[in-house]
């Protein structure tokens, strides 16, 4: 997995340690993962966290009127709260990754991280980790990000390893091999 950002890395820890200190650790990455699901199947959640002209009061306000409609327990909005006010929204995504890789370490588990033009449905993510456990990667956190551009297919980060099936990036390969036969 790319390595997240100290901002994110920062954040995600104060959750994690919060959650973990209250005995809630289990319910806040319960909503952590909806969280992150929802934000992925959300094309008007994602460009409102990307629009950095609201101001952070109203952006904390209408993300914690969305939050509480949606079901999620005080701690997560108030966490959301506290990422808003510090105009960190467009990072949003990034540190609920980071929250969920950290737990994947404490459980010695490799994070996939798999980035996609288009949400992936229950049997598309059920295919990616039969076909990551045939490669050797038996116990995989998945986490998603929604990148339109990819056009189609996947890009999965394991550590270091890039697997790119993305339309995108068959078109690029397919770019460069012109060059090189010219």
């Amino acid at each position: 997995m790319e390595a997240a950002s100290g901002v994110a890395q920062r954040y995600a820890t104060a959750l994690y340690e919060y959650a973990d200190e209250r005995s809630i650790l289990s319910d806040v990455l319960d909503q952590v993962r909806s969280l992150s699901r929802l934000i992925v199947e959300s094309t008007p959640l994602r460009d409102f966290l990307k629009n950095q002209t609201l101001d952070a009061r109203q952006s904390s306000k209408a993300l914690d009127a969305v939050l509480k409609e949606q079901g999620f327990g005080e701690a997560i909005r108030h966490f959301a709260g506290v990422v808003a006010q510090n105009r960190r929204l467009s990072r949003f995504q990034e540190i609920l990754g980071a929250v969920l890789a950290l737990d994947a370490k404490r459980r010695s588990e490799v994070v996939a991280e798999v980035r996609s033009a288009q949400p992936l449905n229950t049997a598309q993510r059920s295919n990616l980790q039969a076909r990551l456990a045939e490669a050797g990667y038996s116990r995989v956190a998945i986490v998603e990000h929604i990148e339109p551009e990819l056009i189609g297919g996947l890009v999965v980060r394991i550590g270091a390893k890039l697997f790119d099936t993305s339309i995108r990036g068959r078109l690029t390969r397919f770019q460069h091999a012109m060059k090189g036969a010219a």
